[in-house]
């Protein structure tokens, strides 16, 4: 790439996000997953021949560009961020299905697919597991926004997120192991074993001591402060200093940082931070990750441009095929003796194990003369295409079929009356305009408004019937209600202190007074 111009490199990363951001907010707009949208936008860019963007997709296509912007740069941000928002108490409660399905079904899925690689494919038995390794990685971003905006059962949307945390340091173990030591270790024979599971466990247990003592020591550290901004930043060395540090030692980063950022999201928060610091806190890291995700997903699609398949078909369907079906065997498997789990929640599980940028990105990572390279990555490539696209569209319709939506007894009822009511409030709306443009007689008007607002209070009358036969519907509304109304106590207080008529601090005292509020508002919708 020649020298490094940083003014150049700012450039087409500016680029990147103003891409990335304009199509993010379309999705949002449209209230679609925006992962998709973006991979989608990422692969056009690559194949269209874009002169503007031409310079933006040969460096972002450079392998080591891709790994680093991923693994060093959005990982740990992406990691902490979900890790520090998750309750310690939603763990314990879930620790069945989410160890069985981060341990029990990562190892299985990680043998079958090696072995399948290895005995179908003609792979080495280096590539076979490395390519099983990048196989064992799940991306759940896309399923949790649609979880989010189908309102699925929080517990399911706890195990799948769950997984996803614990799943990825597993499988940055295995493919390091896979990559680097297998060979030596099977030339070793049953010591050679010995040993492997010995560097398992011990770069696993390494990064569970390092995230361990780094939380806690940063917890500590926040509980002499009372301070956002240097909280924040306290978070920021934390997660990438945890992460850092355990890579240095050759442990594994990624646990690392997922037991740091337990850790001070839950314990370091009970000690150490105002209800301030904790919505401030949230609040930048959810902004850092949408950032994030919203790179990363563009930088897929711009990737997975590289693919060549020629007359590789048969390889890429073949390897799409034995994946889904270790998936499918891994979940089933491991979830068969955890009891209280419905069977379309595990299908859900299986369907929504997606593939995504830490694959890519660990794939890159291999040296250029590792054997079986471009076979492994051109396998990678297209299994992460057809699981970010066809499995992330084809989520919701599975929801609807297997029924799993989980709304509020009366819910139905309420969207029917809510829906009539904005019909009726619109069209006194109609009346008045019209009656103005077209001098429509008072009598006239009066009288089908009239109609109107008596439908409109045989409605109000049906809520009220319906709220006091479902208390959870009316508290729901009352909650969000409640958060609408605090957020506007907040601006009033920004707008006093603009117009001189109160000093600094009284608002100060104030703001902290509404955020608390907020806060105990969001934890009690998050229990």
């Amino acid at each position: 790439m020649g020298e490094l111009d940083l003014h150049y490199v700012f450039e087409l990363g500016l680029i990147l996000v103003i891409v990335a951001a304009g199509v993010t907010a379309v999705a949002k707009k449209f209230k679609q997953p925006y992962s998709i949208a973006l991979v989608i936008v990422g692969a056009l860019i690559g194949l269209l021949d874009i002169p503007v963007l031409e310079p933006l997709k040969l460096f972002i296509t450079e392998g080591e560009i891709f790994n680093f912007v991923v693994i060093t740069l959005f990982l740990p941000a992406l990691l902490g961020e979900a890790s520090l928002k998750l309750p310690f108490s939603h763990l314990r409660e879930n620790k069945g299905p989410i160890l069985a399905l981060a341990f029990g079904g990562t190892l299985l899925s990680f043998l079958i697919v090696g072995f399948s690689a290895y005995y179908l494919f003609d792979f080495s038995l280096t590539a076979s597991f490395v390519f099983a390794s990048l196989m064992s990685a799940t991306d759940p971003i896309s399923v949790l926004s649609i979880f989010k905006t189908l309102g699925v059962h929080k517990r399911l949307s706890i195990v799948v997120e769950g997984e996803s945390l614990f799943n990825d340091g597993l499988a940055v173990v295995l493919f390091k192991i896979s990559a680097f030591s297998l060979l030596a270790y099977i030339e070793a024979g049953w010591a050679g074993f010995g040993y492997g599971l010995w560097e398992f466990v011990k770069v696993i247990s390494l990064g569970i001591m390092i995230g361990g003592a780094l939380g806690y020591g940063f917890s500590k550290l926040t509980s002499y402060f009372d301070d956002y901004p240097l909280e924040i930043i306290f978070s920021v060395i934390l997660f990438y200093g945890s992460f850092l540090i355990a890579e240095g030692v050759h442990a594994s980063g990624v646990i690392a940082v997922v037991v740091a950022a337990l850790i001070f999201g839950n314990y370091g928060a009970r000690i150490g931070m105002s209800p301030t610091t904790k919505l401030n806190i949230r609040n930048f890291w959810e902004v850092g990750a949408l950032l994030a995700n919203s790179l990363v997903f563009l930088m897929v699609g711009l990737e997975i441009t590289r693919i060549d398949v020629k007359d590789k078909w048969a390889y890429v369907l073949a390897a799409i095929v034995v994946v889904l079906i270790a998936r499918s065997v891994a979940v089933y498997i491991s979830m068969a003796f955890i009891k209280n789990f419905p069977a379309s929640w595990k299908h859900i599980i299986n369907w929504g194990g997606l593939k995504g940028s830490l694959s890519i990105a660990l794939v890159l990572s291999l040296p250029r003369d590792f054997s079986g390279r471009e076979d492994v990555l051109l396998l990678a490539f297209s299994v992460v295409l057809f699981s970010l696209v066809f499995q992330s569209l084809t989520i919701k319709p599975l929801t609807s079929i297997l029924r799993i939506v989980t709304k509020s007894e009366g819910f139905e009822e309420y969207e029917a009356l809510i829906a009539r009511l904005h019909r009726y409030e619109a069209a006194i709306r109609e009346i008045h305009q019209v009656k103005n443009k077209l001098f429509v007689t008072e009598p006239i008007s009066s009288e089908l408004i009239r109609q109107y607002n008596i439908e409109i209070q045989n409605i109000y009358k049906s809520l009220e019937r319906l709220f006091n036969q479902h208390p959870i519907l009316k508290a729901k509304q009352l909650e969000s209600l409640r958060k609408h109304v605090l957020y506007a106590e907040h601006e009033a207080i920004d707008q006093l202190v603009r117009e001189d008529i109160i000093s600094t601090d009284i608002a100060e005292k104030e703001h902290e007074h509404v955020t608390d509020l907020i806060v105990q508002l969001e934890e009690r919708q998050n229990s």
